[in-house]
């Protein structure tokens, strides 16, 4: 038998028939079919809470689309959050539905000349990935007759200690290497742009409340050290982002009220150059992740040689990260129950796989469940990012699962 991550507070403590939203999974599926991603929005508005509850004033929050860019769940956490951070003209134009352009920023290497227009006429900050794409930004807001918001990316010298994904001190196709961070930033500022600051991201999916602590306080140095040379305060400085959520057995919550309490001291103690700067945290994860359940039914249970195998209607093909294939190099158990029957007492050790015709497709491997018979649904838990629209949905012809926010 294999450990699974923790089941999610608001609902590891649930018994009988699984809610989300306070209504019945089962109900859900009935009215809007399997496989089915449900987000809890309430569950996202008490996240942003929180958030604010313990990070200094002079934070603002910003929302990473990319980690789930669902136009119906844009429309509830736009008004919750001061900016949105988007990464393609399609996001774009889905951010620009629930936010003015002035609070959109758009990040991300190989912009094409059409997406740096777009960016532009809609007023959005563009995150600048090198000198190139400066150059071809001034070209393209000369060619429109407006003046380009840009900001410019920092590849940092320095990584998020314990991150799931380093983005910062090595060799990278993201931001401007740091030592030549100024010069760009005088270019920009010379060919008539309104320089918007930096955005400085060093790595996601930290767990380890000093990792993030000292990366902060890192961050706001190099920041500092930057405006200093390019001889410019920088309007805001994008801390990036980072916070983890618990995926796995033994992972435990990020000590987010610690992360707040530091940066309150660092930024009490930050450098003159930066005293007129305000600051970002771009969360996307963290946001949202929790407030997923992804929804999928039994079609057959099957036993091999000795093993026991729950056939589900979903699969990789929604649940990518969850079946191991998104990044992961050891292949570990995202939280897993029986919907019909939360809370009972596992009899058994059985594998839930999906549909598909690979054997890549196995969504718990070797779990403990209770009894699941045919009809019965299973839930994966942390299905609110990285889900539907960063998976294969189109493989092997199977339908797109359903969405909906409650």
């Amino acid at each position: 038998m294999k450990p699974m991550g923790p089941i999610p507070p608001a609902f590891a403590a649930q018994t009988g028939p699984l809610t989300i939203g306070g209504q019945a999974a089962g109900a859900l599926v009935a009215a809007h079919g399997s496989p089915l991603f449900v987000y809890d929005t309430a569950l996202i508005a008490a996240q942003v809470e929180r958030f604010r509850a313990v990070m200094p004033a002079a934070i603002d929050l910003h929302y990473a689309i990319k980690a789930n860019p669902l136009p119906a769940l844009l429309e509830r956490v736009g008004p919750l959050v001061d900016g949105l951070d988007v990464a393609s003209a399609g996001e774009l134009a889905r951010a620009g539905a629930v936010k003015p352009g002035a609070a959109i920023s758009f990040a991300g290497p190989g912009k094409r000349d059409a997406e740096l227009a777009a960016a532009i006429e809609t007023g959005a900050t563009i995150n600048l990935e090198s000198a190139g794409e400066a150059r071809r930004a001034l070209a393209a807001g000369e060619r429109l007759g407006i003046v380009p918001r840009l900001a410019v990316r920092v590849n940092p010298d320095l990584e998020l200690r314990g991150s799931g994904m380093k983005m910062g001190g090595r060799a990278s196709p993201f931001g401007v290497d740091a030592e030549a961070a100024a010069a760009v930033v005088r270019a920009v500022i010379a060919g008539g742009a309104d320089w918007r600051g930096f955005h400085i991201f060093a790595g996601s999916q930290a767990l380890d409340a000093g990792a993030l602590i000292e990366t902060q306080a890192a961050t706001l140095a190099l920041a500092a050290r930057l405006a200093e040379e390019a001889g410019a305060p920088p309007p805001l400085v994008n801390l990036g982002g980072g916070f983890g959520v618990p995926y796995f057995a033994g992972d435990v919550a990020l000590d987010v009220a610690a992360v707040g309490a530091a940066l309150g001291q660092a930024l009490a103690a930050r450098a003159d150059v930066l005293t007129g700067s305000r600051f970002a945290i771009e969360l996307g994860r963290w946001l949202v992740a929790e407030a997923g359940v992804y929804l999928t039914r039994v079609v057959d249970v099957k036993t091999s040689r000795g093993e026991t195998f729950v056939v589900v209607d979903g699969g990789l093909h929604h649940q990518l990260a969850a079946s191991g294939n998104f990044g992961t190099v050891v292949r570990r158990n995202y939280p897993i129950a029986a919907a019909t029957r939360m809370g009972a007492t596992a009899t058994g050790e059985a594998s839930v796989v999906g549909c598909l015709c690979t054997p890549l497709d196995r969504l718990g491997d070797k779990v403990a469940l209770p009894p699941v018979v045919e009809g019965d649904l299973i839930a994966i838990f942390l299905a609110g990012a990285y889900g539907a629209s960063a998976s294969p949905t189109a493989f092997l012809g199977h339908p797109a699962p359903a969405e909906i926010v409650v």
